[in-house]
């Protein structure tokens, strides 16, 4: 029976991201301290927060990933997506279906919309 427990412990990680105990990776995400931290201390359910999460970065940005830049970027954001409480969505983003919604205080009484009048 020790065993068993000993077993269903090892395999639940008490999550950095999630903030509870949640079954873990099976194994590190990919190789190194990084990896290994991953493993140690985020849940398969973070980790797939975290792969939706990179999508939109990459598109968003539209990330070659064969630049080191990009990757060092991508490796920044998802330190910060699981490892910080707070995670803030990339500049000028708007959820998907959203980016039609008129935007707070437009359509005022006076306000046509559209681009300002010319000058005369």
């Amino acid at each position: 029976m020790a065993q068993t427990s000993a077993r269903r412990v090892s395999r639940t990680v008490m999550c950095a991201k999630l903030k509870r105990r949640l079954p873990r990776l099976e194994q590190p995400p990919f190789p190194g301290e990084l990896g290994q931290r991953i493993y140690n201390h985020i849940s398969r359910e973070a980790w797939e927060m975290w792969q939706e999460q990179s999508r939109l970065i990459i598109n968003h940005y539209g990330l070659n990933l064969a630049d080191p830049d990009a990757r060092q970027l991508l490796r920044q954001q998802m330190e910060e997506f699981l490892f910080q409480d707070e995670t803030e969505m990339p500049e000028g983003w708007v959820p998907e279906g959203q980016g039609d919604k008129v935007p707070a205080g437009a359509g005022k009484k006076g306000d046509s919309g559209g681009a300002p009048a010319r000058k005369k």
